[in-house]
């Protein structure tokens, strides 16, 4: 299947630096300096403060090697879980310190806390060849306010400030943005570089057809996402239960299925904005309903013109997943965001893993984001069989509604 890494880098370079001026870590001297990188260590932890799910912590390793093997020393920062500006026991990045050793095969110091005199005696003494992890940066309030004595302190001692976190590109925080204004040289990771440039090639100068995939419960999360692919894409796919409103917009029966009652004018201005534009806007034609928000219960394939006052939607149905298909099929370029009904309880799953399959079997360029799009991917079989797979939830979407992220405008300079 197609990688990622098998398209050509130095058509994507070409295609980056005709956008912005952001420079990558392989255009830096990392040679005997200290380099401050910001990471997305923000991992699953269980009851006994074990990683479930070292992802994160993978995806990082080839920007922290490439450092460690060009003669560079690394002072990692991140943060995990929402510890609201205090110190949580419970939300240390020890385990983590731990766990990068093993993949990085080298000692990792780590420092109690990210600002301490502690931490700035152990970055003062690191040497080419070592690495030291900070602790927990929203143990500090100051992290989320983006303040610039918090981030002077984060970088003070470093030389180089090296973004890889693309998942939080999109917070205005002080080791996102702030601390860009503080460390001299700035560039991003191989791993944002992966997130920006795959996208960008989706989405700035795709090979067309350029076909969105779109679903999730609400028209409200995609609403802003909806409009700016109106002008980008030549076709809509959308399903989930934000598919209610639209076909309540339409004048439908939906019975009990979700509808926001407040954006069915909306969801009727974006039908016909997507007609007078020419772009081909796919809504489902059959659904899978119940009469309770649950499994294990009845259920029944009926079309969407047939749904029953008392019953809900839950899934899309055969015809839909094979209309789908086709489109999908002819497509040059897709963009994934949101599953195609509650994949959770199995007798729903069926529309989002058809989805899944047919993307994951198109030749076409694709591109998946959003946590429940990555699940439903890896539930159905299909992790690594697409082009990219983001790491981020919320930055793909501000992205893909057409936003400049903080994390990346800061190192536009």
């Amino acid at each position: 299947m197609k990688r990622f890494q098998l398209m050509s880098f130095h058509v994507l370079r070409l295609t980056r630096k005709t956008i912005m001026a952001v420079k990558f870590i392989d255009e830096i001297d990392v040679a005997g300096k200290k380099v401050f990188v910001r990471v997305d260590f923000n991992v699953p932890l269980d009851e006994n403060c074990t990683i479930t799910n070292d992802n994160r912590i993978k995806a990082t390793i080839p920007t922290l090697k490439y450092i460690l093997d060009n003669g560079g020393a690394i002072i990692a920062a991140s943060h995990l879980g929402r510890p609201k500006g205090k110190p949580v026991p419970e939300m240390s990045l020890k385990p983590v310190a731990t766990r990068l050793a093993e993949l990085l095969g080298v000692e990792v110091q780590f420092a109690d806390d990210c600002i301490s005199d502690e931490a700035a005696v152990k970055k003062a003494a690191l040497k080419p060849g070592q690495v030291l992890l900070l602790e927990n940066l929203r143990f500090y309030a100051q992290e989320t306010k983006n303040d610039t004595d918090f981030a002077a302190k984060l970088g003070a001692g470093a030389d180089v400030f090296i973004s890889d976190a693309f998942a939080v590109s999109h917070r205005a925080h002080a080791s996102v943005e702030a601390i860009t204004h503080v460390v001299p040289i700035c560039a991003a990771g191989f791993l944002m570089q992966k997130e920006i440039q795959s996208f960008e090639n989706a989405m700035t100068n795709p090979e067309r057809p350029l076909v969105a995939v779109v679903g999730g419960a609400k028209v409200s999360g995609k609403l802003e996402v909806l409009e700016n692919l109106l002008s980008k894409v030549d076709g809509v796919i959308i399903g989930g239960g934000m598919m209610f409103t639209f076909l309540k917009a339409q004048g439908k029966e939906v019975g009990k299925s979700l509808v926001e009652e407040d954006l069915i004018g909306t969801a009727r201005s974006v039908l016909k904005k997507a007609a007078d534009k020419g772009v081909q806007l796919l809504l489902p034609t059959d659904c899978v309903i119940a009469k309770e928000f649950k499994g294990g219960i009845p259920t029944k394939t009926v079309s969407v013109d047939d749904i029953p006052v008392g019953w809900m939607g839950l899934d899309i149905g055969p015809e839909t997943v094979a209309a789908f298909g086709k489109v999908i099929s002819e497509a040059k370029t897709i963009v994934w965001n949101g599953p195609m009904g509650v994949f959770e309880m199995q007798e729903y799953s069926k529309g989002t893993f058809a989805v899944a399959d047919q993307i994951a079997a198109s030749s076409a360029l694709s591109v998946v984001g959003g946590g429940d799009s990555v699940s439903a991917l890896k539930l159905s079989g299909n992790q690594g069989k697409v082009t990219f797979v983001s790491t981020a939830g919320g930055a793909f979407m501000e992205m893909m509604e057409g936003k400049t992220l903080p994390g990346i405008a800061a190192l536009d300079r």
